[in-house]
């Protein structure tokens, strides 16, 4: 199947959104994820929008046991078609009634795997022809006893042992140069403050220059008397790199590390 390019980029957040999606999008709300991230919920709404315009969510399907719904019969073909006709075959084999999954690869025999549900065996036979009619060889089939599911790991926060929070991204430019994007705990020594004070307090050094703030679904442009808000995702540009004491004024006091 074609996918749509994009250059969207992931950060901290999307990927908490895409494993809790993943592993429980039934029963994940959008209220919960925006407590366990630390931003607002329509700031996690306005993120699921942007990861589904940009094709990275592309559905939200059901998985049904056919043993269960009326003990019907699955069935996984193995398939080698011309690579050429890979994916025109892959659409006209989707539209076959029984069908549900069609999946291509890349490379190699067998690069098409088609997944259909039967009644009876006599249903799989008339799937089988259909295929074969539509130029596709099957190399081999057999019933399918069950399809086990996970999230992706890596893209669980969880699973890291970090003992303050780490930023949402990073990008590393020349020199010392980095672009960071954090979010503002409650509490942070700089919630509540205006750009303009935080610079003259030394909340903000003189290094740091807030670019973008990401409040709810706007993206705001900092200017003097912008007020920085909690659960705010801020990208900053660090001239001398974004080390733990640049984002000391983003984060509460109680998750900062402290230093002997």
């Amino acid at each position: 199947m074609s996918h749509r390019n994009t250059d969207h980029r992931l950060d901290e957040i999307d990927r908490r959104i895409l494993h809790a999606l993943m592993d429980d999008a039934r029963n994940t709300t959008s209220s919960t994820l925006a407590e366990q991230a630390g931003v607002s919920g329509a700031t996690i709404r306005n993120r699921i929008h942007r990861l589904e315009d940009a094709g990275i969510i592309r559905s939200y399907t059901t998985q049904v046991d056919f043993e269960r719904a009326g003990r019907k019969l699955s069935n996984l073909y193995l398939c080698d078609v011309p690579v050429t006709e890979r994916e025109a075959l892959a659409h006209e084999a989707r539209a076959i009634p029984g069908v549900i999954n069609v999946r291509t690869l890349m490379t190699g025999r067998r690069n098409l795997h088609v997944l259909a549900v039967g009644e009876t065996t006599s249903d799989l036979r008339r799937v089988a022809r259909q295929l074969t009619d539509i130029g596709i060889h099957i190399e081999d089939e057999d019933l399918l006893e069950e399809e086990l599911f996970a999230p992706y790991g890596p893209f669980n926060p969880d699973d890291r042992n970090n003992p303050s929070p780490e930023p949402n991204d990073f990008i590393s430019l020349t020199g010392d140069a980095s672009v960071v994007e954090v979010t503002v705990e409650s509490g942070a020594p700089i919630a509540g403050q205006s750009v303009e004070v935080a610079a003259r307090n030394g909340t903000l050094d003189g290094d740091t220059l807030l670019i973008a703030i990401e409040r709810d679904d706007r993206v705001l442009t900092p200017h003097g008397d912008t007020v920085i808000q909690p659960d705010d995702i801020v990208t900053v540009l660090s001239r001398d790199g974004a080390d733990a004491d640049a984002l000391t004024a983003f984060r509460s006091p109680s998750s900062t590390p402290s230093t002997q």
